[in-house]
Order: C-alpha cells, then structure tokens, then sequence
C-alpha cells in the first residue's frame, strides 16, 4: 500500500477521494492549499471543513499556505488578462502552478508516494510507464480540460480516483455511506475567488483596472453604441450591448489598447481557424500536422480539426466546420479520441 497525499478542499468530490483510499488500506495524508489572506471572505471554510473532515476519517491534516502564490500568479494574471481584452481562465493556471506545482511539492515534502486529487478524470499508464490522460468516465464533470498542462513527470506521481465513477449522485451516495460531514455541500461555485461569479463586481472592486467608456464599432466602421469598459465585454457575447440594429449583433473583437469594441453579424462571429501559444504536451505528437479534435472552452463539444505546430511551442488549428466565438486566453485543449493529446493559450485567429 502506498502513503497518499490528498488534496482536500472541504468538498465532497475530495472527501470522498480521500475516503476511498483509506478504505483500500492505503495511508492517507489530507493537505488542504490556504489561498487567500487569512482576513478575507471564505479564507477559512475549505480548512475548516476539510480538518473536519480529515478528522472524522482519522487522518492527519495539514494546511499549506500558498495565498502569496495564489494572489501573484493566479488573481494577478487574471485581472491583467482582462487588461489586455482577454478572457482568461485561471483554472487553468491554477492547476498548473499551484495544484500539480507547489501542492505536489508539499506531498514530496511530508515523503508521500502520490497526489491524489478529487478531478473528474482518468489516468492510464503503457507497459513502458508511459502515462495517459483521459476523459472522465462522467463525461458531465469530466475536467480534463484543465489539466492539458500536466507533465509525464507529473502524471507518474498524482492519481484521480473519482475518474472512474459515472455520475456525481453515485459519489454523495458513497459520501453519505462513509458518513463524511459535507455529504450535503453544496457545488462549489466556478471561480474560487470571484464571489457570486460575477467577475465584472470583481474587477471594478479590485481597483487594479483603469476602467473607462469608450466606443462600440460596428465592423463597417460606424459608431454603433458606447461600452463602459471592455472588461464587460467577451468574444461571441450578444446580450446586454444595448444597440438598436436590423439584426442581432456579437462582439467580434476587444481592442482593449485603443478601448474599442467591435461588433457585427452572426456570421462574423465565426472562423475557420486560430493560432495558440504556450502549447504544452502530454504525449509528444508524431508528425508537424495532424488530425484531433479540440475544444475551445469547457463547455464546448469537441470538434475535428487539423493541426499544425509552429516554432516557439506554438500551432495553428483549422476546424472542419467554422466555429464561433473563438475567445483570445481561453484554453485550447486537443485530444484523440477519448485521450488528451496536450494543449495551449488562444491569442488569436488563423488566416
């Protein structure tokens, strides 16, 4: 049996993670991150929780205070995505710098043999060790989205033992038969830091952006409407532009640097391709160009496409189809079949 890590954020999914592994006989250790100042709103409840939790199972408990982190690398870039006329997602960030970085560092630390973490995914490995990364067998939750990022050396270490269960009723029902506290939590809302997920309160109330009116530019050029601020603003968005027109407008692009937004018909919001960076893979691709699917934000189906890669960890992908709302700093994730293939940043669309 093996000493295990387990990350637990005073929720169900890794109570229940860290449950099962104590009943498979293994020694389990609870590690609960601190990601904000100790004064600010719901700083305590994931510890809390989580030490009840770690209690009622009898395991040790330790927190890790990773809010200096957590402010600098993940609050930081995302208000400074916005900034620049991005839509950013941080938990993508988050997952690569804090969870599978400085949390797997502290299980290294307390001489733990894995991370285990409560994500809806799975995990295969070769004969030959190397390691696979797939789709939840609950494709509802399914998260491997998130973690294109995670490295072979990454992957040897962690484990994901909610991958394998098919649906969330099944894992409260194995909450309530190991009688955890937080069988009846609530889901966690989609942001851990924006409270009531609305980003727009958050950024106007963090002060750290310079928030200004400007104009909304049809893309024939006429002025159409007046924006207070571009960070209200995301690729593909329809509602709430306030604009008198023949026919529904979207935004096609934010050019945050001259405080524009542009608009135009439905049929601009689509195109045919986009140009990532950043990309990072798990298992390395075989040729310059190939055939996957990819996703171009959570809750979009995956879609075939071709890929090409480019110099300096970047590719270009064209889409079978048009797609719409193509979204600069939003994840794109590229996968073969049911396995994650790797992925890399938006910043743009391909000619």
């Amino acid at each position: 049996m093996s000493r295990i890590a387990v990350a637990m954020s005073g929720g169900v999914d890794s109570s229940v993670t860290a449950a099962l592994l104590k009943q498979q006989g293994h020694e389990v250790i609870g590690i609960t991150m601190r990601l904000f100042a100790p004064h600010s709103s719901g700083a305590g409840s994931a510890v809390h929780d989580a030490a009840v939790v770690a209690a009622h199972l009898n395991i040790p408990h330790h927190v890790a205070d990773f809010s200096t982190d957590f402010s600098r690398l993940i609050i930081g870039d995302f208000v400074e995505e916005y900034r620049t006329g991005h839509t950013p997602n941080p938990c993508v960030r988050c997952n690569r710098y804090i969870k599978f970085g400085l949390l797997l560092e502290k299980a290294r630390e307390l001489e733990a043999d894995l991370l285990a973490t409560g994500h809806y995914v799975r995990k295969t490995v070769d004969l030959d060790g190397t390691c696979h990364l797939r789709i939840a067998d609950n494709k509802r939750k399914d998260q491997s989205y998130f973690l294109y990022t995670l490295t072979q050396e990454q992957l040897q270490q962690v484990i994901f033992p909610l991958g394998t269960i098919e649906s969330k009723d099944e894992v409260r029902r194995l909450a309530r038969e190991f009688a955890l506290p937080v069988a009846e939590k609530s889901e966690s809302q989609e942001v851990c830091f924006i409270p009531n997920d609305d980003y727009v309160a958050f950024l106007e109330e963090n002060g750290s952006l310079d928030v200004a009116d400007g104009d909304i530019i049809h893309l024939n050029g006429q002025v159409v409407g007046r924006h207070h601020g571009t960070h209200r603003y995301t690729i593909g968005q329809r509602k709430g532009l306030g604009i008198a027109w023949s026919e529904p407008l979207y935004v096609t692009a934010i050019d945050a640097g001259s405080n524009i937004i542009l608009v135009g018909e439905q049929q601009h919001a689509f195109a045919g391709g986009l140009q990532a960076e950043a990309v990072s893979w798990i298992v390395a691709p075989e040729a310059e160009e190939f055939k996957a699917t990819c996703k171009i934000r959570y809750r979009h189906q995956p879609v075939p496409c071709r890929v090409k890669l480019l110099p300096g960890d970047c590719c270009t992908v064209h889409f079978d189809e048009p797609q719409k709302a193509i979204t600069p700093g939003q994840a794109l994730v590229l996968y073969r079949n049911d396995e994650v293939l790797g992925g890399g940043r938006i910043v743009g669309l391909s000619c």
